[in-house]
């Protein structure tokens, strides 16, 4: 059986599941795609090939082995994007929750039964259709659920939408000694400097009470500030809309020391060396033009 356990977004790792680029498929039409930014990437014929996403992706897993953390990768479906399994699914204290996300994407979560099935039954949790909900914009952070959410009434309009108020209020009764705080984020389906896609593209908290943090994410001011007082002003890295559309808060906590980053992020990378942290620089700027980064492609099952 898998124990899960998380409770925070920076305890030590002890077991994982990685998504995997290997039978990536073609590069998709531009109307196939779920993000703007991918989109771009299709008609610049500068969309990532599957050779590069596989190497950057084993330079990650290279990482978790020299940390001794359990590895599980998801089974290979031919022919279909498997990267990101943050999407799919996630754990908050002891529970499983089975993300609902797009229709097109159920295989995905079919690919990793093997790591459902080692899970006790009743720590599995399906929310109700009508609840909306992706890995990437929930983090649990020990007293608090933090929640990226797009309130706007013209919330089926966006692709780039993932998770509703409805999954938000399943949260709050699943959890209920927890303070789940929800942040309207700001989305764009065609101009991807303009999209938070998940919580994670805009915000992530890390060790020693630090966070990185992007201001226009956030569509409400006052969620924005928030965030800084409970973090404290000095403790936040605000990073640049330029920065947020290469992931620089998308990074990821194997503790509250060690950070895997991506090794373009240079000024990031300075600054988390300069506040204590051991940087693991890692290669993956091809798999950024999807929209996704290093917290989207993983998914803790048990920290410590």
């Amino acid at each position: 059986m898998i124990n899960l356990h998380v409770s925070d977004e920076i305890s030590r790792l002890r077991a994982v599941v990685l998504g995997t680029a290997s039978s990536n498929g073609p590069t998709p039409k531009v109307e196939e795609t779920y993000d703007p930014k991918s989109a771009e990437h299709i008609k610049a014929g500068t969309y990532p090939k599957e050779a590069d996403m596989i190497h950057e992706m084993e330079a990650l897993h290279q990482v978790f082995k020299k940390y001794d953390v359990t590895v599980y990768r998801p089974e290979k479906i031919s022919d279909y994007n498997q990267i990101f399994s943050r999407d799919i699914a996630f754990v908050i204290e002891d529970k499983l929750i089975i993300a609902n996300i797009l229709p097109d994407r159920d295989k995905e979560i079919d690919a990793i039964e093997y790591v459902w099935s080692q899970v006790e039954k009743n720590k599995r949790i399906t929310l109700p259709e009508e609840a909306h909900i992706e890995g990437g914009d929930v983090m649990p952070w020990g007293e608090y659920i933090f929640v990226g959410t797009f309130r706007g009434e013209d919330y089926s309009d966006f692709i780039t939408a993932r998770t509703n108020m409805t999954a938000v209020k399943c949260l709050e009764e699943l959890f209920p000694n927890k303070k789940v705080v929800s942040f309207n984020l700001r989305k764009s389906n065609t101009i991807a400097k303009d999209n938070a896609l998940h919580l994670d593209c805009c915000f992530q908290p890390i060790g020693k009470g630090k966070c990185i943090i992007h201001k226009e994410g956030f569509l409400e001011e006052k969620e924005y500030e928030w965030l800084v007082n409970l973090f404290g002003k000095e403790n936040c890295f605000h990073i640049s809309k330029e920065e947020m559309y290469q992931m620089n808060s998308n990074i990821f906590s194997i503790s509250p020391e060690v950070i895997i980053s991506e090794r373009n992020f240079t000024r990031l990378n300075a600054w988390l060396r300069s506040e204590g942290f051991t940087v693991e620089e890692v290669p993956y700027s091809e798999i950024a033009k999807q929209e996704g980064l290093l917290r989207c492609s993983t998914m803790p099952l048990i920290r410590d």
